[in-house]
C-alpha cells in the first residue's frame, strides 16, 4: 500500500478523535498528517514525510489553534429574536395606550401597549420599543 494511505487514514482517524475532544489539538495534527501524504504522493521519503507533517501540526497548533480558540470562545455581541427589537422604532398603525394598540416594527404588524400607564399614541407617532412581552412590544415616545 503507497504511504500516502496510510497518512490519510491517520489523518481521518486524528480528525475523529478531534470530533470527540473538541481541543483543536488532533484536528492540527490531522491536518499535518495530510501535509505528509501530499508528501508521499510527491514521491518524498519517509524522513522528509514526517519532517513535513511534523513541521505544518507545530505551525498550526501555535499559529492556527489561538486564533481558532478565540473565535470559539467569543461571547455573541449580537442581540437576536426578540432582544434584537428592543431599541427599535416602532410606527403607531392604531391608537396605543396602557392596554392594546398596534405598531409597525421593522415591516412587521406588533400588538403594542404604552410603557407609561397616562401615554396614549396616536397613529403615525413615532415611538420606540422598550421591552418585549410575550407577543406585545411595549413603547415609550421616541425622543426619550
Amino acid at each position: 500500500m503507497a504511504d500516502w494511505v496510510w497518512w490519510v487514514v491517520a489523518a481521518l482517524a486524528l480528525a475523529a478523535i478531534e470530533i470527540v475532544s473538541l481541543d483543536l489539538i488532533f484536528g492540527m495534527v490531522a491536518i499535518g498528517a495530510l501535509a505528509g501524504a501530499v508528501a508521499a504522493a510527491l514521491g518524498a521519503n519517509l524522513v522528509v514525510q514526517v519532517l513535513v507533517a511534523m513541521f505544518v501540526s507545530v505551525l498550526l497548533i501555535f499559529a492556527v489553534r489561538p486564533v481558532a480558540l478565540r473565535h470559539l470562545r467569543a461571547s455573541p455581541q449580537a442581540r437576536t429574536n426578540v432582544d434584537a427589537l428592543i431599541g427599535s422604532p416602532a410606527l403607531a398603525m392604531q391608537r396605543v395606550d396602557r392596554y392594546q394598540g398596534l405598531v409597525k416594527i421593522g415591516g412587521e404588524d406588533w400588538t403594542a401597549r404604552s410603557l407609561r400607564t397616562d401615554q396614549v399614541f396616536e397613529p403615525g407617532a413615532h415611538l420606540t420599543v422598550v421591552r418585549i412581552d410575550g407577543a406585545t412590544a411595549v413603547v415609550d415616545n421616541a425622543s426619550e
